[in-house]
């Protein structure tokens, strides 16, 4: 048997009350880490916690910069972090562009942008007051390719990419490895949402989704957390400023 990857390292995850940032806050815990999980929803916090042992929870907002400085303070009285996963995110409307209303196209930027920003600003910090680290923050394939009954989503994770690439020049010398996950249509809460939202239009809105994945079928949520832990660790530590896509195949 291998040691497990990250015993003793202390965690950050927001988002971790369901989807993709619950799967992953379980396997950093089922691999030694302990993990300070952040969201809105406090039901499903503890749920996630429940299944993470050692983890304490947050519960706030990830556009609020005073609810990331409790999640910061939260963090570093645990010791050293040294791992952050950004999971926060939102689907937004599926409405084309000129559909989309300001207030629609801010809460969108506001969540996937400014949200992993605010997240990065507070707990890089304390990654760089460990040594050095890892960094991974959620993306899409929809920020790399055309996404026209999306625009804003496909624009918020474009940005996210970008934001990725930054950081990851700008931190290398201090330890810092930053890198992001962009996933195809994997099978969450928000991929049902998506289907649910075409009303009597579902199965043909399925049908095209699927249809963009060679391999012939949906991800599944834990095969895009296997991806974030093995960014997180040590294995990945010549892999920086990457934006990997986990989408069967959809990009190549």
């Amino acid at each position: 048997m291998t040691s497990p990857r990250f015993t003793g390292r202390i965690a950050v995850v927001t988002g971790g009350a369901s989807g993709l940032g619950r799967v992953t806050a379980e396997g950093l815990a089922a691999e030694g880490a302990r993990v300070v999980l952040f969201d809105r929803d406090e039901a499903g916090l503890a749920e996630t916690a429940a299944k993470c042992p050692g983890s304490i929870t947050v519960a706030g907002d990830v556009t609020s910069a005073a609810d990331q400085q409790r999640l910061a303070e939260a963090a570093a009285a645990l010791g050293p972090v040294t791992l952050l996963a950004t999971a926060a995110g939102t689907l937004g409307p599926t409405l084309g562009f000129l559909d989309i209303s300001e207030e629609q196209w801010d809460r969108v930027f506001d969540i996937n942008v400014k949200g992993t920003w605010l997240s990065i600003r507070y707990i890089l910090p304390l990654i760089k007051a460990a040594g050095g680290g890892s960094i991974v923050t959620f993306a899409s394939t929809a920020g790399l390719i055309a996404q026209p009954v999306m625009p804003a989503y496909a624009a918020s994770k474009a940005a996210v990419t970008s934001m990725v690439r930054s950081l990851a020049k700008g931190e290398a010398p201090n330890g810092i490895r930053v890198n992001s996950v962009c996933p195809g249509s994997i099978w969450t809460p928000m991929l049902e949402a998506t289907f649910a939202g075409a009303g009597e239009e579902r199965a043909k809105r399925e049908a095209e989704f699927l249809a963009r994945h060679p391999i012939g079928r949906f991800g599944k949520a834990e095969e895009v957390g296997a991806a974030v832990l093995f960014l997180l660790s040590d294995a990945a530590g010549f892999i920086t400023g990457v934006n990997l896509p986990v989408d069967g195949g959809r990009l190549a």
